[in-house]
């Protein structure tokens, strides 16, 4: 990649987190909450005012960045802004600021041990996710996703149990193990294009890999992405890492792990192997179909869940797979549908577990059973809690029916029509396992029994929550509203296809 400007913004947003993850760790219980605290704001304020700064050069096309080291002749460690990174960038620079203010009433409210390596391995992930959406080739993207599975596991044993260890060791077993897959798929792919940068539309040629190592090269290099991204049948740490903190779980599920593996997967479907090769590999076909079954599967488990946390979860495990499907239909509207569902889906799924974090801090209760008629007592959380529940059912005026009509938009240019039936009975699902949540806590009959005094969540978890729950919103009624992401989104897709605005 030929950048046109060099820029050094995209190294000082990676750094910042970092600066924020050593500190807080080496000062570690030397120093009061109060001034940890302040270090994780002092670095995410500015990481996210330097990513908006970055956002007009974007809509204008411009390449900028610069290359940190030369690893190999031919191979440099580079960072690099585009389009897609952007909306990733964007989604989880103003998400930490957000999810850092809940954590500060969560993790007081509950009294939680381990405070010190909690905030330095959230930093650190957030140092890897912007890796991540600034990485310019596929060498140093895969530093930084190998970074983010090993700053997430401290995050996952969090509370140094059984349980959390065990669920830690799956997490490692499944990621660790694609990811290894993934650069396998990276030095087999290289030794035949001698190529690893990013370009949209992807590099590789119908004859450039004979078959079938094409589709073998293509399934060890998604392998990495579908596994975090929690594609059925890879997706069985996804739910069993909820045994940590609900911050962390609104990490794993909006900010970070799970939008990396679906950021991963279309950098490599739409970024390296391009709509042509994939197509004619069969490798988009397999992952569309992996991704129905997700979808439709997941729906229909969460159903069954009555811990909230778990509901959430395999709502999480389909609604990631709406992404995926989005990238593997490969037509513009269903690339820009599956780029705006990143910003879609984080803003929806952080405010549905915020909520039930601060249900669970407020009330100790975890099961949806014993929730009737929480509104009485906790009526602007449960009101979050409708909005965005409404939102991931894809209900119009809210940000989840945006990403999703430019999906079904792309399955119908692409004559999929049991795409399209998917992804509307999905969307019956997401109301079949959301919307009884919102009935209970509403019901009338048991406002005297169950809860019979108005107590909402405090200050620092409630104003994330109004703040998530107004996005999903305002977003869905004006789609470009504050930092253009649709505008990026559209754009990104557009480019990949060979299209203009």
């Amino acid at each position: 990649m030929i950048l046109t400007a060099l820029d050094y913004r995209p190294g000082i947003i990676v750094l910042l987190p970092l600066i924020a993850s050593c500190l807080i760790y080496v000062l570690g219980e030397h120093i009061l909450p109060n001034y940890r605290e302040a270090i994780t704001f002092a670095a995410a304020f500015p990481m996210a005012a330097l990513v908006y700064s970055m956002i007009p050069a974007a809509l204008a096309g411009k390449e900028i960045g610069f290359t940190l080291l030369e690893i190999v002749k031919g191979v440099p460690l580079q960072f690099s802004v585009d389009a897609a990174g952007m909306i990733f960038a964007c989604v989880a620079s103003t998400l930490w600021i957000v999810t850092s203010c809940y954590s500060i009433g969560y993790m007081r409210g509950h009294g939680e041990k381990n405070q010190t390596g909690y905030y330095s391995a959230f930093a650190m992930c957030l140092t890897a996710t912007m890796g991540l959406c600034f990485s310019a080739n596929l060498l140093t993207f895969f530093i930084f996703f190998e970074v983010l599975t090993v700053a997430t596991y401290p995050l996952v044993v969090h509370y140094r149990d059984e349980e959390g260890t065990r669920s830690g060791r799956k997490y490692l077993a499944y990621t660790l193990i694609s990811g290894q897959l993934f650069f396998a798929g990276i030095v087999i792919l290289y030794s035949f294009t001698g190529r690893m940068d990013f370009v949209p539309g992807g590099f590789v040629n119908t004859g450039d890999i004979p078959m079938p190592w094409m589709l073998a090269v293509f399934i060890l290099m998604i392998g990495a992405g579908i596994v975090k991204a929690g594609v059925m049948p890879l997706h069985s740490w996804l739910p069993a890492a909820m045994v940590a903190p609900t911050p962390v779980s609104a990490l794993l599920h909006a900010v970070a792990v799970v939008k990396a593996g679906a950021f991963c997967t279309l950098r490599v479907v739409l970024y390296v192997f391009g709509p042509e090769a994939a197509r004619f590999c069969h490798g988009s076909e397999i992952l569309a179909w992996m991704a129905v079954a997700t979808i439709l599967i997941s729906s229909l488990i969460a159903i069954r869940k009555d811990n909230l946390k778990a509901r959430l979860a395999f709502s999480t495990v389909g609604q990631l797979s709406y992404i995926i499907l989005g990238i593997a239909i490969l037509s513009p509207f269903a690339a820009t549908g599956a780029l705006y569902h990143i910003v879609a889906h984080a803003f929806m799924k952080i405010t549905l577990f915020m909520c039930a974090g601060a249900i669970f801090v407020t009330t100790h209760r975890k099961n949806i059973s014993e929730m009737i008629g929480i509104g009485r007592q906790m009526p602007v959380t449960m009101t979050c809690f409708t909005l965005a529940s409404l939102a991931v059912a894809g209900f119009p005026f809210f940000v989840g029916f945006t990403s999703k009509a430019n999906i079904i938009m792309g399955a119908i240019s692409m004559g999929q029509p049991f795409f399209v039936a998917t992804l509307i009975v999905s969307a019956l699902l997401a109301l079949t396992y959301l919307m009884p949540v919102v009935l209970l806590a509403f019901k009338r009959d048991f406002y005297n029994s169950q809860f019979p005094v108005k107590k909402e969540a405090n200050l620092p978890m409630l104003i994330p929550i109004m703040i998530t729950a107004a996005c999903s919103l305002i977003l869905g009624v004006m789609p470009n509203f504050g930092l253009h992401l649709y505008g990026l989104a559209a754009m990104a897709g557009n480019a990949i296809f060979g299209l203009s605005l």
